[in-house]
């Protein structure tokens, strides 16, 4: 992942002052910008179903794809919709959504019950 997508990313997950789209906009409307965007929000989301999938009792399942490589496959089951989740991540969104709270415990967690 490109240094400065992260850097965007974490600034737009900090609790205390996160980047503001508004006062950045500049910021972005750049590739990178739009990237730094859509993978926040797409990390956000998958946190919020964690945390979700945690609460309820659901199964939190974490498993490498069987292609090697850098991917990560994390597929979440909630029972109570009776459906599942599937995403593909890389180490470095991976280690993104670890630094959001709750996370990395609720990773942890489904590792040791795996």
């Amino acid at each position: 992942m490109d240094p400065f997508v992260r850097r965007l990313i974490r600034r737009l997950h900090e609790p205390g002052q996160p980047l503001s789209r508004n006062r950045h906009f500049h910021t972005f409307e750049t590739p990178e910008g739009r990237r730094a965007l859509r993978t926040s929000r797409r990390l956000r989301a998958l946190q919020r179903q964690i945390l979700e999938c945690q609460s309820e009792g659901g199964v939190l399942r974490v498993q490498r794809s069987e292609g090697g490589g850098d991917e990560l496959r994390i597929e979440l089951r909630i029972h109570r919709a009776n459906g599942r989740c599937v995403s593909r991540l890389g180490e470095a969104e991976l280690e993104l959504l670890s630094e959001l709270p709750g996370v990395r415990e609720a990773l942890e967690a489904a590792e040791q019950d795996s």
